[in-house]
């Protein structure tokens, strides 16, 4: 759905890396956030941050959000 909208996708669901990269398929853009043990009012300000700081690069990305780290790439196609 995200796809056929060009939505960018956040989720926290590590499967979507075995859809992309394994199985090939077509995304506008994916963010997997990886935050678990982070209380909410930091995960906000997190994404927050890395939405506004890296925000011409997410789309048609795979992007990892961890504590400490934001990691960005694409896929072949």
């Amino acid at each position: 759905m995200a796809e056929s909208s060009r939505s960018i996708l956040m989720t926290a669901d590590k499967d979507f890396g075995e859809l992309v990269y394994r199985q090939g398929k077509a995304h506008h853009g994916i963010i997997l956030v990886r935050l678990h043990g982070v209380p909410r009012e930091n995960k906000v300000a997190i994404l927050t941050t890395v939405l506004k700081e890296h925000e011409g690069k997410l789309v048609g990305a795979f992007t990892v959000v961890e504590p400490n780290q934001v990691r960005i790439s694409r896929p072949s196609a």
